[in-house]
């Protein structure tokens, strides 16, 4: 059976108003949106719980970031993380992105940490984005399958085979994050076979079959169509154009 498509709107820190989160989600709310498309959408913490009690029902939201504590002695962690597994839970926000590139590289995030959220998270009953990806230095040296798996494999070394039912991965090659420089159809088929496989051989060929592995990296309207016909490519993880009327057209990429 086909994995259901999946497109997440990644806001990181914006929008820096309450008036422009409205105008973001009434667009979302009166767009005609591809009802076989699994929506997602991770504002700031700030807007977490007003945006879910405000978008439409077939939008499900996400936290940007946790926690591997569920409280505790951690003064700043629920402004700088967005909150713990088990406050998440309990205000029933389904999703979290774990592993962002900006994680590992600003904040100083290892993949052994992103992996210790990861099981903490799914623990909790969250279902997480799990973020990998090289840098440009790596791919033009060949390293991209080796930097992706063992970003992975951490994570595989915690996780128990039934774990990754709530997994998605969003394969986010950091080179194309931001820059208006995107992977091409055929290269990001390529690393998310690689991954397919590599999860094959790791953890299981089922769990290979039936995990999402979604694109991120300058996705946008114009991109979007031909990624989406890559048979690898399970849909995107979507930073800057989701701010904008263009989310849209990258949630009905794959609408005839």
């Amino acid at each position: 059976m086909p994995l259901q498509f999946f497109v997440g709107g990644n806001f990181k820190m914006n929008p820096t108003s309450r008036g422009q989160k409205e105008s973001i989600i009434d667009a979302l709310n009166y767009a005609d949106l591809d009802s076989t498309t699994e929506i997602v959408i991770a504002p700031p913490s700030l807007y977490l719980i007003p945006l879910k009690e405000k978008v439409r029902k077939e939008i499900q939201v996400s936290a940007q970031n946790c926690f591997f504590k569920d409280s505790g002695a951690f003064t700043g962690e629920t402004r700088r993380v967005n909150r713990t597994p088990a406050q998440l839970v309990d205000a029933q926000i389904p999703y979290v992105i774990l592993g962002h590139s900006e994680r590992r590289s600003i904040f100083n995030e290892t993949s052994e940490l992103v992996a210790k959220k990861t099981k903490a998270a799914l623990n909790a009953t969250l279902r997480v984005i799990l973020c990998v990806g090289e840098t440009l230095e790596e791919r033009e040296a060949g390293q991209t399958a080796a930097v992706v798996q063992k970003q992975l494999q951490a994570v595989v070394d915690v996780l128990q085979e039934s774990d990754w039912s709530g997994v998605v991965i969003a394969y986010e090659p950091v080179w194309a994050i931001g820059t208006g420089k995107v992977a091409t159809s055929a290269q990001a088929q390529e690393a998310h076979l690689d991954i397919r496989t590599f999860l094959s051989g790791v953890v299981s060929p089922a769990v290979a079959e039936n995990t999402r592995i979604i694109y991120g990296g300058s996705v946008t309207a114009a991109n979007c169509k031909e990624l989406s016909t890559q048979p690898d490519v399970n849909g995107f993880l979507v930073g800057g154009a989701s701010l904008k009327p263009e989310f849209v057209d990258i949630i009905n990429a794959r609408r005839n």
